[in-house]
């Protein structure tokens, strides 16, 4: 892949890439995001997402890095590749140590019907479900969390942020690009879990019951809102059970992404019980 130089802030690539790191609605309007750092580019064009633009620094990647990204940037032979001298990319970087390298990405948006989810299966699903969730980092923390559990998928209802803003792929640390991840309204979320006979257990503090007492071995959702308001009466009506953590201290919750965590991991625990023995 052939390397054009640029030096300049004024070019017109360096204006866009620079908007699509601050502004959602730019990013939703062009259908381009950026992705930066070289662990987090690897994931994403390992994921099948195709680059329209790579941005490198020499001085900080050089070419014997770069080829890993140059391969997985291949499948798309319009992809466009840019030298920039350290002090512009530093410039362009939404954050620091990002390794020289940014991806100027084409927005993907896969729908419900792109979870895996096969009846029958000898894997029960586990899908993590995300109520009007604003902070980006709080959403990204929990991709990074389904990740290492295993989980088939993350459901983004009603949603305040993009999945591709900056800091929301920083603090998943590209689990946003390995976890499926769908954005839908609640009322769809609920039909096609129904649908698929996949049991829904809210986490809420009314009306539950401890979250290690309830089967997490079947198809499961864990389902959880935001810290502020906790869930709507559609999710609590719709549930098959409300499930909550115990709080031991003056606090009554703990941040959404460490409850996911929590929750999640007593499903793998509750799956895989029968591989582990105590023997001391």
């Amino acid at each position: 892949m052939r390397s054009e130089p640029i030096t300049s802030p004024q070019n017109p690539k360096i204006k866009e890439a620079l908007s699509l790191g601050w502004k959602s609605d730019i990013r939703r309007d062009k259908g381009l995001f950026l992705v930066e750092g070289r662990r987090e580019v690897e994931r994403c064009l390992g994921a099948g997402f195709r680059a329209r633009t790579l941005f490198r620094c020499p001085e900080l990647l050089p070419p014997e890095d770069f080829a890993d990204i140059e391969r997985l940037a291949s499948p798309n032979p319009a992809c466009r590749c840019f030298e920039v001298p350290r002090p512009l990319y530093e410039r362009m970087a939404y954050r620091g140590g990002t390794e020289g390298i940014i991806a100027e990405v084409e927005w993907r948006e896969p729908g419900l019907e792109d979870i895996p989810c096969t009846p029958g299966s000898s894997t029960a699903p586990l899908i993590v479900v995300l109520e009007s969730v604003e902070k980006p980092g709080n959403l990204g923390a929990v991709l990074r969390s389904a990740d290492a559990a295993g989980a088939d998928a993350v459901i983004v209802c009603d949603p305040r942020t993009d999945l591709y803003n900056p800091n929301l792929i920083r603090a998943s640390v590209g689990a946003v690009f390995t976890v499926p991840t769908v954005c839908c309204s609640s009322k769809q979320a609920i039909e096609w879990l129904k649908t698929n006979n996949i049991q829904i257990l809210t986490a809420q503090l009314q009306d539950s019951s401890l979250y290690y007492d309830r089967d997490m071995t079947g198809p499961t959702a864990i389902v959880m809102g935001t810290e502020a308001t906790g869930l709507t009466g559609l999710w609590r009506e719709a549930a098959d059970a409300h499930i909550r953590i115990p709080m031991l201290g003056v606090e009554d919750s703990l941040n959404v992404s460490v409850s996911a965590a929590i929750l999640l991991f007593e499903a793998v625990r509750q799956r895989t019980s029968s591989c582990f023995s105590l023997d001391f």
